[in-house]
């Protein structure tokens, strides 16, 4: 039996238990190779809105990772009734007005426990649109309102297949409820996205977006 079997033998109690002196904090001598943490998903870049018209990720999307997840963090509308929003460019951020085809249904229920529902939007989708597709339903601008979720958008870099994303937020609905909404849909391009905006259709917003690799 080797050192490595006898160390761990002797730690094991009759029910099969590690003891804590089996673990050390100190020192791994006996792994030679260590598993690339990377390997997994990768912080990227941030960005955070200080009353701003918007926030724009023009590097970082590049054939690198076979997904990118944004993470949206107290997204905070400066409007009432604001919708956040998102489109794609295919020139490094020059134009961001990449034709989608996308769905949208949401679920909510107000604080008061008098109405819910989970309904698709058809006004709220677009087909072969260059415009933005929004994330939510209507922002509220009070003080502690905001919006919080992601979008993974797959493989930006092919130049084979179009660009498919999926996304979800969850929001302080402006009549005060919270309202969950899923968005799916792809950029009708071929080309590929290397750019992508995020905004408010009126008004400024604050918040953090945070870019992630996905391997």
């Amino acid at each position: 039996m080797g050192a490595i079997a006898r160390a761990a033998a002797n730690n094991i109690t009759t029910s099969g238990v590690f003891t804590s002196s089996a673990i050390a904090n100190s020192s791994v001598t006996g792994i030679t190779v260590l598993a690339n943490a990377s390997d997994g998903i990768t912080l990227i870049s941030s960005q955070t809105a200080s009353n701003s018209a918007s926030l724009s990720f023009t590097s970082g999307i590049t054939s690198t990772y076979k997904a990118y997840k944004f993470v949206f963090s107290k997204i905070h509308a400066r409007t009432d009734g604001a919708l956040f929003q998102f489109n794609l460019s295919t020139d490094s951020g020059s134009n961001y007005n990449v034709t989608k085809t996308t769905t949208f249904f949401q679920a909510y229920h107000d604080e008061g426990d008098t109405f819910a529902s989970l309904d698709y939007r058809t006004d709220c989708d677009l087909a072969q649109s260059t415009g933005f597709q929004r994330l939510n339903n209507s922002g509220g601008d009070v003080s502690d309102e905001n919006i919080a979720g992601s979008l993974t958008l797959f493989n930006p870099a092919s130049t084979t297949y179009v660009k498919h994303f999926i996304a979800t937020t969850i929001e302080n609905h402006s009549s005060n409820y919270p309202n969950n909404v899923f968005v799916a849909g792809y950029g009708n391009t071929t080309s590929a996205c290397n750019a992508i905006q995020f905004k408010m259709d009126s008004g400024n917003m604050d918040g953090t977006i945070y870019l992630y690799g996905i391997k």
